[in-house]
């Protein structure tokens, strides 16, 4: 079951926008695509994100007619954009995600990442990024990616313990992964490997041998997550019936530091309170441009954009089923659901929620009067760098990485 998408006022049919974008350039510089892939081939038990497999789809929203679908929200993005004078921008970003992208043809991900090209063009050097499990790729498969212009593959790890993917039920053996990365790495691309900690039964070992073995992996980037029994997946209803326990906030910290600790002796530092990369460039630069503020549309199901304008901006998220999806842009319509106007005050608690969780922090002076009186209390309290403070930048500490909420609330009550 995936999550509910948000409430918000129904978008125009033809999705467009509104009028005072065209007046205002964006504040924050980037474009950046998101296709989303609705697809896997099991669901897990702990997923809630907007995926289905083949046996929950029913007719008109085929796996292999989707790449095409996905084509169509790209012309209307294009033509959307082009209304008020956003057209001309070429991509920074590609990010493929889901869902398991490359569960569809390789040739289906190469189109849809040709026909972004050819709608905007893509910057020199532009990061383009597919999520893919290991037993999902082979060394054609990657090459073929590669070939074709992506640079960077994500691979869904989420743990080294057989005991521990299956509580999760990951079904890639994981001996996989090191093979995988390494036909990823010969293929030219950058890795990164995706992990989950705070599995009902995974112990502390249990945690070090996962890091550790991405560590071995010799990949720059790690991305570490932990676990959320959302309502109405599987595995929350394994915890309300007793069948899994889950573990305490003092068992997910202390994963939290062992993660860092590892990581960083290994020489990866954090740059986002979930992320670590070797060097800056190692970093995704797509979920940057989330954090920053940048604008970015989202082709898909389910999928969420925004197109900022000064201190004002617009959000939307598409309807959720890939059948309603592919019927509205047949029908010529836009796929969006609803949609969110935001004014100066939105915008600036949202950038302080997205940019306080990374490590380049916020400009002291992007604050409010009241949430600037609340740092000195935060850096007492040694949730935000004192010496950072001083330079005037508002930057977390590990402690206030492990109380990232507890000081977002602090800096915009």
């Amino acid at each position: 079951m995936s999550p509910a998408l948000p409430d918000g006022e129904v978008p125009p049919p033809d999705g467009n926008l509104p009028g005072w974008v065209a007046e205002t350039p964006p504040e924050v510089p980037g474009f950046g695509v998101y296709l989303h892939v609705p697809f896997c081939t099991v669901r897990c038990g702990y997923c809630d994100f907007n995926t289905y497999t083949a046996s929950e789809l029913g007719g008109g929203a085929s796996q292999l007619a989707y790449a095409q679908t996905a084509l169509r929200e790209i012309d209307l993005a294009a033509a959307t954009l082009e209304a008020v004078g956003r057209g001309s921008r070429e991509v920074g970003t590609v990010f493929v995600g889901g869902g398991t992208p490359t569960v569809l043809p390789t040739e289906d991900l190469v189109r849809m990442l040709a026909h972004v090209r050819g709608t905007w063009g893509l910057e020199a050097g532009a990061e383009v990024t597919t999520e893919a499990n290991p037993d999902s790729v082979t060394p054609d498969s990657l090459a073929r990616l590669a070939g074709a212009g992506f640079t960077r593959v994500s691979f869904g790890m989420q743990s080294a313990v057989p005991h521990v993917l299956a509580t999760l039920e990951r079904t890639h053996d994981p001996a996989r992964v090191p093979e995988a990365v390494r036909w990823a790495r010969d293929a030219g691309l950058a890795v990164s490997l995706d992990l989950i900690y705070g599995t009902p039964g995974e112990s502390l070992d249990d945690w070090r041998r996962s890091v550790e073995a991405a560590v071995a992996c010799g990949v720059d980037h790690v991305s570490a997550y932990a676990l959320v029994v959302e309502p109405g997946t599987k595995m929350a209803v394994q915890v309300r019936r007793g069948e899994l326990d889950l573990p305490d906030g003092d068992d997910q910290a202390a994963k939290y530091e062992l993660v860092d600790d590892v990581l960083e002796a290994a020489g990866l530092t954090w740059y986002e309170v979930s992320n670590w990369a070797r060097t800056p460039a190692d970093a995704c630069q797509h979920n940057l441009a989330y954090w920053r503020g940048a604008d970015w549309w989202g082709i898909g199901p389910g999928a969420h954009s925004h197109v900022g304008a000064g201190q004002r901006a617009v959000r939307w998220w598409n309807v959720k089923h890939p059948r309603a999806y592919a019927s509205r842009l047949e029908g010529g319509l836009s796929p969006a659901a609803g949609r969110e106007l935001l004014g100066r005050e939105e915008v600036g608690l949202e950038r302080t929620l997205l940019g306080s969780r990374i490590r380049e922090g916020l400009a002291l002076g992007s604050l409010t009067g009241r949430a600037r009186t609340a740092v000195a209390g935060l850096v007492a309290d040694e949730l935000l760098d004192g010496r950072a403070a001083v330079r005037g930048r508002v930057v977390l500490t590990r402690r206030g990485r492990l109380l990232a909420d507890t000081v977002v609330r602090a800096l915009t009550d």
